[in-house]
């Protein structure tokens, strides 16, 4: 499966702007990693673009064909490499039972969350630009307020970002941020005239 393959699947599932949004951000995050460990740049981020392509039609994550399952199935109808498929497998340990163990599979998990809660971080600044947030400070600040994007776990990105190896606040953020900034525009994260995601 080559990008645009990738991104004819998601485009065909997916009509969320916002869910789109989300699979653009988590690709760019997970071609970061992929550069900064020396691994194949195209295989990562195509992992990331599609991790959550079946998510709008098969939301019930508890059914036989909810996500990720359909995914898995139509990732291996259309011959995907299995550790692609297996990556988007393990981005849901909790319901496929496949652990995350390789690099590319910690990153997705390490990187999954925190763009939604980057994302969150982004809309509620006047500008409603993520190019703004300049320092991990007012990130951090987001962060320990446990009432301000609730439904993201916190834990299991800092659990990620150890498995990774990396530190969450010196290596882990920025890297994730600056991979969002660079693709702003397409994210919806690049001004307040951007309509909301």
């Amino acid at each position: 499966m080559n990008r645009e393959e990738a991104w004819q699947l998601v485009t065909e599932w997916t009509e969320s702007s916002s869910l789109i949004r989300h699979m653009l951000a988590v690709e760019a995050a997970m071609r970061a990693y992929a550069r900064r460990f020396g691994e194949d740049e195209e295989k990562w981020g195509i992992v990331g673009l599609v991790h959550d392509f079946d998510y709008e039609k098969h939301p019930d994550m508890t059914a036989p064909d909810g996500h990720p399952f359909t995914g898995l199935q139509v990732l291996r109808e259309k011959g995907v490499d299995e550790d692609i498929v297996r990556a988007v497998a393990a981005h849901a340990a909790e319901r496929t039972g496949i652990q995350p163990t390789s690099l590319m599979e910690k990153s997705l998990v390490a990187v999954d969350e925190l763009t939604g809660f980057l994302t969150a971080v982004a809309l509620v600044r006047p500008s409603r630009d993520i190019r703004d947030i300049t320092k991990i400070k007012s990130v951090r600040n987001k962060w320990k307020d446990r009432s301000f994007a609730a439904a993201v776990h916190r834990e299991e990105i800092e659990h990620a970002a150890q498995a990774l190896g990396v530190d969450l606040w010196t290596e882990h953020i920025p890297l994730v941020l600056d991979a969002m900034k660079a693709i702003a525009p397409e994210l919806g994260l690049a001004g307040e005239n951007d309509s909301p995601a």
